[in-house]
């Protein structure tokens, strides 16, 4: 079974070498070389050998670059359109065949000011087409994390729903609907886009209703972004675990842009 490696030994080892000095500050010009060599159609880059090794040495370029310069420290990314900061813990890639897998970990996130708390993603089938831009294609994410129940709430409060949200002492989830006067108190969990929801209590205009007169089909969830398919969401205390799972994703990014915001600690654009 395959295993995430070191990109100190990854062959060939000269690229590892490569990737170190290239990212240095003061080795510009050899940067400029290279990406030129890279980016230019006509550029002869010798043997067919040579070709197929050019994303191997790329790859190492971005993961060592990227896991060297911000390992452990605050991230900064346009991801597609979404802004993105988090502490970058975890940045491995392993070759599969004649694609990349990629697995990151993110802690202390925040998606367009969102915090969650940790997230991995493990990306498929990653491929990268030189050009300008250059092009980067998964065959499919694996994402999971944990975001408190409280930062959920007020994501749902955000999208001025029909039910206002609050966290009761107990963990559970308290609704109060903003026109009539009834309230619950519920629990719910996603399995595969499906909502299910349970009310341990309710009432109306502050009367006690039985339970039993109170039940909630089940909510598919439709039309996601991208695609995406939550597979599971579970609530756990005052945490709520999740794990999506997204299709074939296409983005690029402009390699000497990404050097740049490399070396110099900005933002990462892939878009």
């Amino acid at each position: 079974m395959a295993t995430y490696f070191d990109p100190k030994s990854w062959s060939p080892l000269r690229a590892v070498d490569l990737g170190r000095r290239l990212f240095d500050p003061e080795m510009l010009d050899q940067w400029t070389a290279f990406t030129t060599a890279w980016l230019d159609p006509v550029a002869d880059l010798g043997a067919g050998t040579v070709t197929a090794l050019m994303p191997d040495v790329l790859m190492t370029l971005l993961s060592e670059g990227i896991l060297s310069r911000f390992g452990g420290r605050e991230v900064t990314a346009t991801l597609l359109g979404h802004d993105l900061t988090a502490i970058l813990r975890t940045l491995k890639v392993r070759r599969r065949g004649a694609h990349f897998q990629t697995k990151t970990v993110l802690t202390d996130l925040r998606w367009n000011g969102h915090p969650i708390e940790e997230m991995t993603v493990i990306a498929h089938g990653v491929r990268l087409i030189p050009g300008v831009p250059t092009k980067v294609r998964t065959a499919g994410l694996d994402v999971t994390g944990t975001v408190t129940t409280a930062a959920l709430v007020e994501w749902l409060n955000e999208k001025r729903l029909d039910w206002r949200f609050e966290v009761h002492p107990s963990g559970l989830i308290s609704a109060r609907h903003r026109t009539r006067k009834f309230q619950a108190l519920v629990d719910a969990a996603i399995g595969d886009n499906l909502v299910t929801i349970a009310v341990h209590q309710a009432a109306w205009s502050g009367v006690r209703v039985p339970r039993r007169w109170v039940s909630v089909a089940p909510v598919t969830l439709a039309d996601l972004p991208n695609d995406v398919r939550i597979v599971r969401a579970d609530r756990q205390g005052d945490r709520v675990h999740f794990r999506l799972e997204l299709p074939q994703i296409t983005g690029s990014f402009d390699l000497g842009q990404m050097r740049a915001a490399i070396v110099a600690g900005t933002t990462l654009i892939v878009f």
